[in-house]
């Protein structure tokens, strides 16, 4: 894991604080030099997040373009969150929980079934969210406008095969990653209502939100 870096930033002077409840979808605009924070309020959960560019939304978070950038596969204080078209969208100033997942995508009912049981299905998952988000902040989206997304405090490592494994959090309860935002941003979180996975004890907790000016 990276180095752990804690904030200066005082939640006494954000300007904006929000507790997502587990299962919630999230949609925000965050202005340039803006500074984000996600806390994980009791351990080991699961903030799925996208990120456009306000200004045209066709832009949007890359893993690819990420994992290139910094030469590694996990997130944590220093890296750039990059664009489609290789601009910084926002860079993580502080980190304590180490490291993020960006492999692993986000749950699905379909997935949900294929890795778990066939009566998983009809559960609800982190697209479904996604979905309702964005359908909400810009009538006309569709899945087409969903990407490939940050696992905010999942542990997902890849094994020597290049396989991907879904493991136990290393998060704990008041860990948080802070970004600042590179230029006009939105962000959408799915806090993840994920019941299956024992990574979280089956557990699915809310997330605090807050943004500094």
């Amino acid at each position: 894991m990276s180095a752990l870096i804690e904030s200066p930033l005082n939640p006494a002077d954000a300007v904006y604080e929000f507790t997502l409840p587990a299962g919630e979808p999230w949609m925000h605009g965050i202005k340039a030099g803006q500074t984000l924070r996600i806390v994980d309020l009791e351990g080991n959960q699961a903030a799925d997040t996208l990120f456009y560019n306000a200004h045209d939304p066709a832009e949007r978070y890359s893993a690819q373009d990420t994992i290139r950038g910094q030469g590694g596969l996990y997130l944590s204080t220093g890296t750039r969150l990059m664009s489609t078209r290789g601009n910084a969208l926002l860079t993580i100033t502080a980190d304590t929980c180490g490291r993020h997942d960006t492999l692993g995508g986000a749950c699905s009912c379909e997935s949900n079934m294929v890795r778990y049981a066939l009566e998983k299905r009809s559960m609800h998952a982190c697209r479904d969210s996604f979905l309702r988000g964005i359908r909400q902040w810009q009538p006309g989206w569709t899945k087409r406008d969903i990407t490939h997304n940050i696992n905010f405090f999942m542990n997902v490592p890849v094994t020597e095969e290049g396989g991907l494994t879904f493991e136990d959090g290393v998060s704990g309860s008041g860990r948080y990653v802070e970004m600042r935002a590179e230029m006009d941003v939105v962000c959408l979180i799915s806090n993840c209502p994920q019941l299956n996975n024992p990574c979280n004890a089956y557990n699915p907790t809310p997330v605090r939100i807050l943004l500094w000016p």
